[in-house]
């Protein structure tokens, strides 16, 4: 244990038979004690470490694009050119575009990760950061968003409304449409983000724990935890809470659905206060902590961002919400990120809380770490 974390009081029992993180108890200061410059170093360590150990760019699927999300925010803050320049080169390596098929009678919005999934949210969260690169130039570079506009144009021209079908879908096409928005004047944007998310809440949404169940596949009592609740994955669950910010945040505060999205917003926020644990992470099944025990960090991360953008913009009560953000503010930074600037404790790539699955700390993923660039992002914003 290093002097960084000499504060901790940490006891891990190995699981013989899964090799898994049965138990973690934490002791953790209750105030947050971080200046600007420190939220800000802590920004440069975690995105200096991803950037210097991937200069690959990777593709424009979601876990790639889910990390640029996180990127574009911590530019906002650091206004670090090395940022919005990885960002840029990353869009230009992908062609502004998400899956490539400009054949539209193949585009397809099932599960795939070939170009004829066009239509797939997986291929599309990339276009929120072509939006943010085009609005950082001026608005006058038109061939960054010319593929997200094609696209999702095409896609609110069918008669279909089941494009989100699964919870990650949220976070990853809702802030597309309401970016478009703005830079289109479109109305359509609003009226079809609001017909798609009401089809994704009558199939995911639970209306008594107010969370959101994976897909329909999760729905209980068809699907159970080991312990026979509920099982909503926390990183799920994540990526729809941080969703809602980032909707709200864009919408006009006139918006004929705005206040609608900022009620199941502060729902979210409730039911999700309510079963946090005590060391200030969220398990990966939320309501049945013994399913998949031990940190996770990407959900957390998501939470975290979500409550502290809520708090600091008004839409979230601070003397409620704020002891639930110290405790897993002080779980990202003084457990999950380690000594060398990775972010660890990521759950991999998957759609559900797995019963053994080893999360440790040299578990990372782009995604984790964007996660915690939206977080730490909103967190300076706070302590500015």
């Amino acid at each position: 244990m290093n002097l960084k974390n000499s504060f901790f009081v940490l006891t891990i029992f190995i699981s013989l038979l899964f090799g898994n993180c049965k138990s973690v108890t934490v002791k953790h200061d209750k105030k947050i004690k971080e200046s600007k410059a420190e939220v800000l170093a802590i920004i440069d360590k975690v995105n200096n470490r991803w950037q210097d150990t991937h200069p690959e760019l990777g593709n424009s699927f979601w876990h790639v694009a889910a990390y640029h999300t996180g990127n574009i925010e911590a530019y906002k803050v650091t206004k670090n050119r090395k940022y919005v320049d990885y960002s840029n080169a990353w869009a230009e390596k992908n062609q502004w575009m998400g899956a490539k098929s400009n054949n539209k009678s193949e585009w397809k919005y099932n599960y795939g990760e070939t170009d004829k999934y066009v239509l797939f949210g997986d291929w599309q969260i990339c276009f929120q950061t072509y939006i943010d690169l085009y609005n950082f130039t001026g608005k006058k570079d038109d061939y960054k968003i010319a593929r997200a506009r094609e696209v999702m144009e095409y896609q609110m021209s069918t008669a279909a409304n089941d494009y989100w079908w699964w919870v990650d879908g949220l976070y990853m096409v809702m802030p597309v449409m309401t970016k478009l928005y703005h830079v289109t004047g479109n109305e359509m944007y609003l009226e079809k983000l609001h017909t798609y998310l009401s089809y994704a809440n009558s199939i995911m949404y639970d209306e008594e724990s107010k969370l959101y169940f994976r897909d329909a596949k999760y729905v209980y009592p068809k699907h159970k935890s080991a312990n026979g609740k509920k099982d909503f994955w926390a990183r799920g669950d994540g990526w729809i809470f941080a969703g809602y910010a980032k909707i709200i945040q864009d919408l006009p505060k006139n918006a004929k659905h705005r206040q609608e999205y900022i009620n199941r917003f502060r729902d979210m926020a409730k039911a999700l206060a309510a079963v946090q644990q005590k060391e200030g992470y969220w398990t990966r099944s939320i309501l049945d902590p013994e399913h998949a025990p031990g940190p996770e960090t990407s959900g957390t991360a998501f939470f975290t961002y979500g409550y502290l953008w809520g708090i600091n913009n008004g839409v979230l009560d601070k003397k409620t919400y704020l002891p639930v953000v110290e405790k897993s503010w002080n779980y990202l930074i003084n457990f999950a990120l380690q000594e060398n600037g990775t972010v660890g404790y990521v759950q991999p790539i998957g759609e559900k809380a797995i019963p053994g699955q080893v999360v440790d700390k040299n578990s990372t993923a782009d995604f984790g770490v964007g996660a915690f660039l939206l977080a730490a992002s909103e967190m300076y914003r706070f302590v500015k």
